[in-house]
């Protein structure tokens, strides 16, 4: 068997080469031949040309497909990065858009406050909300006004159409504002049409109640809520929001004031308000009758005298 291998490999070898030879002395042939300037030559060429091209297309179909395919994947690629790059672009977009949002809502709202109509009398000035109580017992906010920007104790405060609270607390720079919804709120109110003098109670709800009515019959759901200016505290005529009934039958006030979104709050200056300096002040009357003068005398009297 060794023998036989050995045999056949001694056998094979030089006709494989024989083989090379020929085929590189073909090519050199082909490739002289194809390099021959000559009208006859060129002729040859094409004749060749034609009669071998057209029936190759099942060799260069690999090729062709190959390509294809090279081809095909380069415009992947490409579209691959493009979609990666409309992608960013797409979250950027996303970004400047709720941006987008928020500045047309903080327009909203402070073109509200520029529109509500208020006594020319009284002046403000607008603050940003910075927190909230956080507490279910304590309905109030921090704005960024306080004593620097001339804030006083017990001044209305109001969003872009509704009473929002009061001043209860300033700082250097910073002031508390209780809501109207806090249960240590009382605002006394006047209902419209009708003219009921109200108050309306902070109960820490959405919508505080509506006390001491003088006469309920004539209050309706969607009657209109504003301040009397009562006790001083608010100026008169302030919106606070609609009357409204629960399902106890219970009247409350559907406050205007959008207290789900407080972002900016305009302070009222009441720098017309009076302030009590002398309790008695409350109870007699500015002009106290000399005690040392003589009472008159009663007609009664005088004839019983005479």
């Amino acid at each position: 068997m060794a023998q036989d291998r050995g045999s056949s490999e001694d056998f094979t070898r030089p006709l494989k080469r024989l083989l090379l030879a020929v085929l590189t002395l073909c090519f050199i042939v082909l490739f002289l031949f194809w390099r021959i300037d000559s009208p006859r030559v060129e002729r040859m060429r094409a004749q060749v040309v034609d009669a071998v091209v057209p029936r190759m297309d099942w060799a260069m179909a690999p090729v062709t497909a190959t390509v294809k395919i090279l081809r095909d994947f380069q415009s992947y690629q490409s579209i691959h990065e493009q979609n990666q790059e409309l992608r960013r672009e797409l979250r950027q977009m996303t970004a400047w858009k709720e941006a987008a949002l928020q500045l047309e809502q903080e327009n909203a709202r402070l073109r509200d406050l520029n529109n509500v109509r208020l006594d020319p009398r009284l002046t403000y000035i607008t603050g940003v909300v910075l927190a909230d109580s956080g507490s279910p017992f304590r309905q109030s906010v921090l704005i960024n006004v306080g004593s620097r920007d001339g804030i006083v104790d017990g001044w209305a405060t109001m969003d872009g159409i509704g009473l929002v609270g009061r001043i209860a607390g300033v700082g250097a720079n910073t002031s508390r504002v209780i809501l109207l919804t806090d249960t240590n709120s009382r605002i006394p109110v006047e209902i419209l049409p009708s003219g009921q003098r109200a108050l309306v109670v902070g109960d820490n709800s959405a919508a505080p109640p509506i006390d001491f009515l003088e006469d309920p019959g004539q209050v309706r759901p969607g009657d209109r809520i504003v301040t009397t200016g009562d006790g001083e505290v608010f100026p008169p005529g302030l919106l606070i929001g609609q009357v409204a009934q629960d399902p106890g039958g219970r009247l409350r006030a559907r406050l205007a004031a959008d207290y789900e979104r407080l972002e900016f709050l305009r302070v009222l200056r009441d720098h017309g308000a009076r302030r009590v300096s002398q309790p008695s002040g409350l109870i007699l009357p500015e002009n106290i009758p000399d005690s040392e003068a003589p009472a008159p005398a009663l007609d009664g009297q005088d004839a019983g005298d005479g």
